[in-house]
């Protein structure tokens, strides 16, 4: 049961973080509303939870190297995969654009921070 929570949490957690990101950062458009954030949600958790690991993994060296700095282009990475995700599924009326790569850096800079203070705020418990 604690793992639904947390799953649920999860989910809510990464579409409350995204909705702020397109709040702060104005060249992040999406569509799709509610749903937007739902779907990007769940991709966000599965991304988070599968991928970024393996991508921390691999880049290590370059993390240690830059004292941190590359975790902001793992972002961008997960960021990109998420947009990516969103056009291949092609969910109806769902869609996030970023017109250039500044626009994925300065979004993976607030995406890292939101995220990191909503989840210093809502703690899942394990």
């Amino acid at each position: 049961m604690k793992s639904i929570k947390n799953a649920i949490l999860a989910i809510v957690l990464n579409g409350l973080v995204l909705y702020f990101l397109v709040l702060i950062v104005d060249e992040i458009q999406y569509t799709g509303g509610l749903k937007f954030f739902l779907l990007s949600g769940i991709i966000m958790g599965l991304l988070n939870f599968f991928v970024k690991p393996v991508i921390k993994i691999f880049s290590l060296p370059f993390v240690i190297l830059t004292g941190g700095l590359f975790l902001i282009f793992i972002n961008a990475i997960i960021l990109w995969l998420l947009q990516y995700s969103l056009s291949v599924i092609q969910f109806r009326d769902v869609t996030l654009s970023f017109p250039n790569t500044g626009s994925y850096v300065i979004g993976a800079i607030v995406f890292g921070i939101i995220n990191w203070g909503v989840h210093l705020i809502f703690k899942p418990k394990r």
